[in-house]
């Protein structure tokens, strides 16, 4: 089974498995760890990732880039829109009001949802997996950013479903950096003593994120989190470009941004002189060749100009830094570390401004682009049951707050709750109790609209079917049970009538108390109490045993204000379905054409590639062979049948770049069949000229063994005394035989030109040699018998012996192994 772990960015994706006992991030077939997260769209097939970067200038309109911010996102979000102007592609509304992405594909005008795309680049990523570990994958766990809405989340989980993934968990990306920091640490302290608490910091290219994290032995949970949406390293490429911009509009009379194509390239030049004034603080020039207009352009940046321009940027880093340590509720220091990763984080001020927040030195001991990936690797791993991990709990936080709102249809008022507050532990489940007579609504929103990174506060209405009042008319009891998943994502799991209790006249109300058929065991609720205060780990056994769950059909249950006297009571539960309408969910038989659709562009991208190799192979077969003409291959072939076949691989040339630009595979293998025909026995002919001496020269050494192993025999050699005549005549007639042979051909190979085809091939000599050592190799390696005196009879007191003496077993011993000289004070002995 595999694990992998999967690091989507918004700019560059990573991938890490588990393997070897321990974790690895991998490389793509351009033995690159890091994959651009590009989607390139073309008349035949698609390109992703790194082939698809290479088409971002070329190809601009139809390549999708930095489309991760789209997710769960309207075609009218404020935020959509303010990016619109910025992308080289078009983007279009959806039947639905999501955004789509619009680009030409297989010469049509096609119309993807951020979710296919993102499932087309997730596939690319499951096939350099399958690559790297030369088996399927299916299993994984994907990374997104702690401020992912409900929304957002689900986007991003469908998408794994369109790339055929089976998600384990969405992890956030900060809690992924925790987790990867945390599990190797041997120091950590004791789940009795004090926490150690670490910040993470992580800038990328789009975003800003921020998480306090409590370890203990074994364990870490998530104190707060905080994050600033808007900035990034991209940030700080936008202030170069528009700088640089200006600059080339008074230095050259050039609009840059009328180009898209310039644009593009000045922005990747941006983001190289970004990086090289992190590590070099002088002047650094910034030069681009034929930039428009056929004009080159240059201009110079060093970094505390850069710092001057960015300071608007800078200032925003301190923000979220503040938040974070407020919500936790600790002050600097209770900070053991302050753990950064993060592309942006290399910035020099960025750090130095951390540092200085938190009044401590910031600490680089995790890989800074690959922490993410790594950490998703590590809980794939735990999540695995083909791989054993050290013990180790994760509890994450809600990042925003979420109320639930109920009202039926008869109702003239609204009822609402907050079920989630802010930083609440997660994975989490409650149980509301409702005492209703007919269906009611459930609506649930996030509380804090102006927290929230996102102008739709709604997750969605969820309808609780098939309520009706008890025999006597009265309100019937309803569980209700809301759960905030492993993903991150809010959901109403279950609902159940229960029959009518005695003293229930709340309208509702939220179980805060253990199982209460557990009452009677202390351990259990102990138990029960510290799950409902946050610490369920997540996985679906303790999902069911939590205090969230709902009571059995049988099960019984006990009143908690009537003490623990009373007798118990029996309760019936019925199950009620629930009809989900969440904010811009993908309806599933959309999820499933979209799946089917991916299948169809694996296998044209697959026909596609076939078709290239095979073109590809005519022109590289069409290269090697007119370069080796004219090298190696000059003399083994007339002048004559040379220049015929020189203007046939020219006329193949020349066809390849006019009709064969695009023709059917089956065209292209029919063209290097004829080739071959013609060159093959060139290259045969020069391969046999170059080894066959040599096959030649093993064989003469075998004759020479065996044509003197004869000869010993003939006079008398001890070592062969035991081999019968018959043998040796079977020998001697083999190795004559083989002598004639090697003889006559090498006599007929002399005559021959070296533009002919060879007589005797390297294939026929090599199975001369092993048709001669099958004869002569056995006879002559064969053991000389051993032959055992009697057993000596000694004296009483000497002891009787059942076997040789010691003297006569090394006699033996020096017999088979054929020594020549007799040992004194041995005895001889002829065998006929």
């Amino acid at each position: 089974m595999s694990v992998v772990g999967i690091d989507v960015g918004f700019q560059n994706c990573y991938i890490a498995v588990a393997r070897s006992g321990g974790i690895e991030t991998i490389a793509n077939e351009y033995s690159d760890r890091c994959t651009p997260a590009c989607v390139s769209l073309a008349s035949k097939n698609r390109m992703i990732g790194n082939a698809a970067k290479s088409q971002v200038i070329t190809n601009f309109k139809n390549t999708v880039h930095g489309f991760k911010k789209f997710h769960g996102r309207a075609f009218d979000d404020p935020f959509v829109q303010a990016e619109k102007p910025k992308l080289p592609y078009g983007l279009h509304k959806l039947a639905n009001g999501n955004t789509g992405i619009k680009v030409r594909y297989l010469d049509e005008d096609k119309v993807f949802t951020v979710e296919q795309i993102t499932g087309m680049l997730l596939t690319k990523l499951k096939e350099t997996s399958e690559s790297a570990l030369k088996k399927p994958v299916v299993d994984c766990v994907i990374s997104v950013p702690s401020f992912f809405t409900d929304a957002e989340r689900r986007s991003v989980f469908d998408a794994t479903q369109i790339a055929g993934l089976n998600c384990l968990r969405l992890i956030n990306d900060t809690t992924a950096v925790a987790l990867a920091y945390g599990i190797y640490k041997q120091d950590l302290p004791t789940p009795e003593e004090r926490p150690r608490n670490v910040v993470f910091v992580d800038m990328g290219h789009s975003s800003f994120q921020v998480s306090i994290t409590a370890f203990n032995k074994g364990k870490l949970k998530v104190l707060a989190t905080a994050f600033d949406l808007y900035l990034g390293g991209r940030n700080f490429d936008e202030a170069l470009v528009d700088y640089f911009c200006e600059e080339f509009k008074g230095k050259y009379k050039l609009n840059v941004r009328d180009n898209p194509r310039a644009l593009l390239r000045l922005h990747q030049e941006c983001e190289k002189l970004k990086k090289l004034m992190s590590a070099n603080s002088s002047d650094l020039p910034l030069n681009i060749e034929c930039f428009m207009n056929d004009i080159d352009v240059s201009s110079r940046m060093n970094r505390g100009q850069f710092e001057d321009m960015c300071s608007q940027y800078l200032m925003r880093v301190e923000m979220p830094l503040k938040s974070a340590l407020e919500q936790s509720k600790l002050s600097r220091d209770d900070i053991y570390a302050v753990e950064i990763v993060g592309g942006a984080t290399r910035i020099p001020a960025i750090k130095e401004r951390i540092a200085k927040f938190f009044c401590k030195d910031v600490s680089t001991t995790l890989n800074a682009d690959e922490a993410v990936a790594r950490g998703c690797a590590l809980q794939c791993a735990i999540l695995s049951p083909a791989f054993k991990v050290r013990e180790f709990s994760i509890t994450d936080v809600v990042p925003f707050p979420i109320t639930l709102r109920w009202k039926t249809p008869t109702e003239d008022g609204l009822g609402e709750c907050e079920v989630f507050s802010k930083n609440h532990a997660a994975p989490f489940s409650k149980v509301i109790t409702f005492h209703k007579k007919e269906p009611f609504d459930l609506e649930a929103f996030y509380s804090s609209p102006q927290d929230l990174p996102y102008p739709d506060h709604r997750i969605g209405c969820f309808s609780v079917q098939n309520v009706a009042p008890q025999p006597d008319g009265d309100s019937s009891k309803v569980k209700v049970k809301v759960r905030v998943n492993v993903h991150g994502i809010f959901s109403v799991s279950s609902a159940s009538l229960i029959e009518k209790q005695k003293g229930e006249g709340e309208d509702m109300q939220i179980d805060s108390e253990p199982l209460v058929q557990n009452e009677g065991r202390a351990e259990d609720q102990t138990k029960m109490q510290v799950d409902q205060e946050g610490q369920s780990q997540g996985d679906q056994q303790n999902e069911e045993n939590s205090s969230c769950s709902k009571e059995g059909a049988s099960g019984e249950k006990q009143d908690p204000a009537a003490g623990a006297s009373k007798p118990k009571v029996k309760v019936k539960s019925v199950d009620l379905p629930i009809l989900a309408n969440n904010i811009r969910q993908l309806d599933s038989d959309v999820l499933n054409n979209f799946v089917d659709y991916e299948r169809q562009m694996i296998v044209q991208d697959k026909l596609v590639k076939e078709l290239n190799d095979a073109k590809n192979a005519v022109e590289e077969y069409v290269y090697d062979l007119r370069d080796k003409l004219c090298g190696i291959y000059e003399k083994y072939i007339t002048e004559e049948d040379g220049n015929r076949l020189t203007l046939m691989l020219e006329d193949t040339e020349n066809w390849l770049y006019e009709d064969g630009e695009d023709q059917p595979k089956q065209v292209y293998e029919e063209k290097l069949d004829a080739l071959k025909r013609l060159g093959q026995p060139i290259q045969d002919r020069h391969r046999e000229h170059e080894d066959r001496p040599r096959a030649f020269e093993e064989l003469g050494k075998k004759l020479q063994l065996y044509m003197k192993f004869v000869d010993s025999y003939k006079q008398k050699d001890e070592r062969y005394l035991h081999l019968s005549a018959e043998e040796m005549s079977t020998v001697e007639k083999c190795v004559n035989e083989s002598m004639g042979w090697m003889n006559s051909k090498m006599n007929a190979q002399s005559k021959l030109a070296i533009t002919q085809d060879p007589v005797v091939k390297v294939a026929d000599i090599i199975a001369k040699i092993q048709e001669l050592d099958n004869v002569c190799n056995p006879v002559m390696n064969r053991p000389k018998p051993t032959v055992e005196e009697a057993p000596e009879v000694n004296d009483q007191n000497s002891g009787a012996h059942n076997g040789p003496t010691a003297k006569q077993g090394a006699e033996g011993k020096a017999d088979a192994k054929g020594s020549q000289q007799t040992k004194p004070g041995a005895k001889e002995m002829e065998v006929d």
